[in-house]
């Protein structure tokens, strides 16, 4: 049996305790709670989630998932994504100034902002530079005292350089802060404006530090955001209040936010046609078709800024050899899988970056399919009756709507060039865990756009620095991580194109992965919701959003 996350509150306990007598929540995977439905009875918005979030403490993690219950109802960061946009706006800073050599960025922080009160924290300060300062110097300095604490990773604050790029976060009055960089970091703002930079109590850290449990930071989130969280059971649901103490509050419309965590996409296509939940994302094209024709859905489309991948250990045996990685991909049918997996709602990938990102080299192909070729390589490289642990996700992304299908269909190509493949699957954080340390020799990942910068692609995901992140393959290419290094640090977009270019021609030689499609993303609404915008940046979120 699964351990709770965390401890639960007072409140939770109690929730959990009229369950087992059979009143309260209702326990069943998926359902709406308490009664409520989507129909919005005491102003309730039930979203279906694909998962369970890692924990609340968005610095930690970096999947969407995490994102979407952790970072986007409950915290706010100094900028934010315009909502429908890649475009960044003021959030907990109401502007911002870039010094002449773009090496200094002051913040001119919002007054009146309030942290949330909660059973465990009741704050007796307003927002101000201290939090900004904590939030970021727990980031940047693995010897600062609530990381010796609490020693958490924080993957994404390394693979965006603030780790070693950031030289300095410094308060200059209660409402202006000021970072020095060591270099130029032209999309930092950017950087800074995703949930892994999201903004923290120092005062609920204080808090925590002289109680000693400094790791409740992660199971009892305090933030600026739109909601409270009342209570968590693991794979079941997430309950949030409004919060009424919110700095933007005409913009929240509901009362109660619920995440019923259903994993099945087809059980939470039916909840949403049935009107037990208001809002499902992640649905396989065959049930958001049948939505459609239900005429009791409403379904949001469009173009994926994402794409689903393999990537291959490089570390992991025969991976290592260049030869061997361009026949695994040469031997499966990329084309198939498209067919099949996204049901035609795809396009095959030329590599990491959608054909809509700036800096994306357009003359590049998409691989071939050659058995031929592909046995030829491998008898090349001595590698003909090779073993490969070949990781599935268990959960539903825009960018893989079914991993598992995905899996089965390379692993049968495979084996027409005599390579065995065993497949692996964990649950969904454990999955993400484990990959970062590099235990799988092939694994089903992929990514949604985070800031609208080519380096949150070919930085985030294939940097020396990003290995033991997001880096899956574990390849650290010199030339390549020059090029993209130096990207960082030119203010032309131009000149920081001709950068990126060399640098996927260096990808597309070396094959550290096996780049399959971008994909269109969905969501399925009940037809009393109003206000929600599918997410370029693949967010989401509920301000704005009413059910009527």
């Amino acid at each position: 049996m699964q351990k709770p996350l965390f401890k639960l509150t007072a409140l939770a306990a109690l929730t959990l305790s009229l369950a087992a007598c059979g009143g309260g929540e209702k326990k069943a995977e998926g359902g709406a709670a308490g009664g409520e439905s989507a129909k919005g009875k005491g102003n309730t918005l039930v979203y279906c989630s694909e998962g369970s979030p890692g924990g609340f403490d968005s610095a930690q993690f970096t999947d969407g998932t995490t994102f979407d219950a952790s970072a986007h109802p409950i915290y706010n960061g100094l900028a934010e994504f315009k909502s429908g946009t890649t475009e960044v706006e003021p959030a907990l800073a109401e502007k911002w100034d870039v010094s002449p050599d773009g090496k200094t960025y002051t913040f001119h922080l919002r007054k009146g902002v309030k942290f949330q009160t909660t059973d465990y924290f009741k704050p007796t300060r307003d927002f101000n530079a201290d939090d900004v300062v904590f939030t970021f110097q727990r980031l940047i300095d693995k010897n600062f005292a609530f990381n010796k604490a609490y020693a958490a990773e924080f993957p994404y604050a390394a693979d965006m350089g603030l780790v070693g790029g950031v030289k300095s976060v410094e308060k200059v009055d209660d409402y202006t802060v000021k970072f020095v960089l060591n270099q130029v970091n032209a999309p930092f703002v950017q950087n800074i404006a995703m949930p892994f930079a999201y903004i923290l109590s120092a005062e609920y850290a204080n808090q925590l530090l002289k109680a000693n449990k400094a790791a409740d930071i992660n199971t009892q989130p305090v933030g600026t955001g739109p909601f409270v969280l009342k209570s968590y059971q693991k794979d079941q649901q997430i309950r949030y209040v409004k919060n009424p103490d919110y700095w933007n509050k005409d913009n929240v419309k509901i009362d109660n936010l619920i995440f019923a965590i259903t994993k099945d996409s087809g059980v939470r296509a039916q909840k949403v046609q049935a009107g037990e939940c208001s809002v499902s994302r992640y649905n396989k094209v065959a049930e958001v078709e049948a939505a459609k024709k239900s005429g009791t859905v409403d379904v949001q489309s469009a173009e994926g800024y994402n794409v689903g991948y393999m990537a291959m250990n490089i570390e992991h045996g025969k991976l290592g050899d260049l030869k061997v990685r361009q026949a695994l991909d040469l031997a499966v049918d990329k084309d198939a899988i498209i067919k099949a997996v996204y049901a035609g709602a795809g396009t095959r990938a030329a590599g990491l970056m959608p054909p809509s990102q700036w800096g994306v080299d357009k003359s590049l192909a998409p691989s071939a399919y050659d058995v031929e070729k592909a046995k030829a390589l491998l008898k090349e490289a001595g590698a003909e009756n090779q073993e490969i642990n070949l990781w599935y996700m268990p959960v539903q992304r825009p960018y893989n709507p079914n991993a598992k299908l995905m899996a089965e269909m390379i692993q049968a190509d495979w084996a027409k060039v005599g390579v065995k493949a065993k497949l692996v699957t964990y649950e969904w954080g454990e999955y993400l865990k484990r990959g970062q340390k590099g235990e799988a020799d092939a694994i089903l990942v992929g990514w949604t756009g985070d800031n609208g910068d080519p380096d949150n692609w070919l930085g985030t995901l294939f940097s020396c620095k990003s290995v033991g992140g997001n880096n899956y393959s574990r390849w650290c290419n010199k030339d390549y991580d020059k090029l993209v290094t130096e990207g960082t640090q030119i203010a032309d977009q131009a000149k920081r194109t001709e950068n990126y270019i060399k640098a996927q021609k260096i990808m597309a030689e070396q094959s550290p992965a096996m780049f399959i499609a971008h994909s269109v993303t969905d969501v399925l609404l009940a037809k009393n919701v109003k206000g929600f915008v599918l997410e370029p940046l693949g967010m989401t979120r509920f301000e704005g959003v009413s059910v009527q």
